[in-house]
């Protein structure tokens, strides 16, 4: 399952949740909604801690591919520049073989 989706369905979660406890609230309505909104205050920094560790895992992840292409990037260009030195040192022997 996707977080966004998880994410998702804890607002929707959140939601219902309020609405059910305004409709079968056995208190004050001021002591219900104070309730909501403490619980909603518990989601918010529950949401708040898990969107972060996606922000970081993203992040993380993101670093990780950035320095692998960077390893095979500098992998290929000296390959690359050890092969051109082998096609000069080729062309130079066979220069000097047919002077």
């Amino acid at each position: 399952m996707s977080k966004g989706k998880v994410v998702l369905g804890a607002l929707a979660g959140v939601a219902l949740g309020a609405i059910a406890g305004i409709l079968f609230a056995p208190e004050k309505g001021s002591k219900t909604r104070r309730k909501i909104l403490d619980k909603r205050d518990g989601y918010v920094d529950e949401i708040k801690t898990k969107f972060d560790k996606l922000h970081d895992s993203i992040t993380n992840k993101f670093e990780s591919v950035k320095e692998g292409a960077e390893d095979t990037v500098s992998a290929g260009k000296a390959k690359y520049d050890d092969v051109k030195r082998d096609v000069r040192n080729a062309a130079s022997n066979i220069k000097q073989a047919t002077s």
